[in-house]
């Protein structure tokens, strides 16, 4: 399948900004995955799906590839110390940023946009320690 140049433009540009969207909020916050990772993630994850429709086999075999790689990159986010685990929101992060690539590679904008809508929504409100602090004392 053919996409116009500036059709791939702007769908590289859009996973880009996207990914750097909740990267900006993984940077505030001080994370390890921050605004060039996830912007990173985002590019290379939107260029393997604009690619895997240029071939005759099914994209979703470079969709599946992707989603396994990520796995593998939010594994090594993953620590534990001192008998805490740290860095399952990074690596939860890193899997959505790569899905809005994806969306985005294959012209899903509205999907790509309202993902991430939500996840920062997730990332920011969820991710105050008083709203947290009160959720784990309800449980």
């Amino acid at each position: 399948m053919f996409i116009p140049v500036d059709q791939l433009i702007i769908r590289l540009l859009i996973a880009t900004i996207l990914g750097g969207l909740i990267g900006l909020e993984r940077e505030y916050r001080h994370k390890e995955a921050g605004l060039r990772t996830n912007m990173l993630v985002a590019l290379g994850s939107a260029l393997a799906m604009i690619i895997s429709t240029s071939f005759e086999v099914d994209p979703a075999r470079i969709a599946s590839g992707i989603i396994t790689g990520i796995g593998f990159l939010g594994g090594g986010i993953i620590i534990q110390s001192r008998g805490e685990v740290h860095g399952i929101t990074t690596a939860a992060t890193i899997w959505v940023v790569a899905t809005v690539g994806m969306a985005a590679g294959l012209g899903y904008i509205t999907a790509a946009l309202a993902t991430t809508a939500i996840a920062l929504v997730v990332l920011y409100i969820l991710g105050n320690a008083k709203i947290r602090l009160f959720t784990k004392l309800n449980d």
